[in-house]
This record gives C-alpha cells, structure tokens and sequence, in this order.
C-alpha cells in the first residue's frame, strides 16, 4: 500500500470519526443540541435530518457506489463543516477546533481520493 493511499485512509477515517461522534450526539442528547442549535439561530428541526444526511454521507463514501454520489456526500460536509466552524465562531464556545480538523481530514480525503483508488 503506498503512502497516498494511507494517508487517505486516515484522512477519511479522522472525517467519519468526527461525523460520527456528531451523530451519536444529535441522537443520544437531542435536547441539549437542539438549544445550542437555538442558541446559534438555527431551527431546531435540523437535528435529526442532518444526523440522517451524515450517516448517509459516509455510507456514500466509504460504500463507493458512484462518483456522483460521492462528490454530493464531500459537497454536504465542506457545507456542514464551514457552517459548524462559523456557528462555533459566533458561539464562543471553543469547539472550532473539532470544524477545523474535519475540515483539513475532508480536503486531504476529497483530493486524494482524486488520486488514489480507494
């Protein structure tokens, strides 16, 4: 296995994990994340379709089913990513760097997997 190939494995597993850890969240605490949606202007009902479009999301990158599907999954997280990174900003609540770090994994997984073949 090369190196590239390795990376985006990483890259891609760092980005599901952080999806993940989201999910579990919208769906174990739905209360609590649905006030801090409030609290950063966003409508409560978004909880539980976004959980569903992220879960949906990996499985349309790592199932590899098509090329179509997959630039649609990587557009959805570029959006979910900034508008988390810029609702964490407005927030102050110092959970930016998590937005950050799914960013940088989304960008390496999304351009390698250009590249490579997963």
């Amino acid at each position: 296995m090369n190196i590239k190939k390795i990376i985006y494995y990483i890259a891609t597993g760092v980005l599901s994990a952080i999806m993940i850890y989201s999910i579990q969240m919208y769906l174990r605490n739905p209360e609590v994340i649905a006030d801090y949606f409030e609290s950063v202007n966003y409508p409560r009902y978004l909880l539980y379709p976004l959980a569903a479009a992220k879960f949906l999301g990996l499985i349309a990158i790592w199932g590899n089913f098509s090329k179509w599907l997959k630039e649609w999954a990587y557009a959805g997280f570029f959006f979910d990513v900034t508008l988390a990174f810029t609702a964490h900003m407005v927030a102050k609540d110092g959970g930016e760097l998590f937005s950050i770090i799914a960013f940088i994994a989304l960008m390496i997984s999304y351009f390698l997997g250009k590249t490579v073949r997963p």
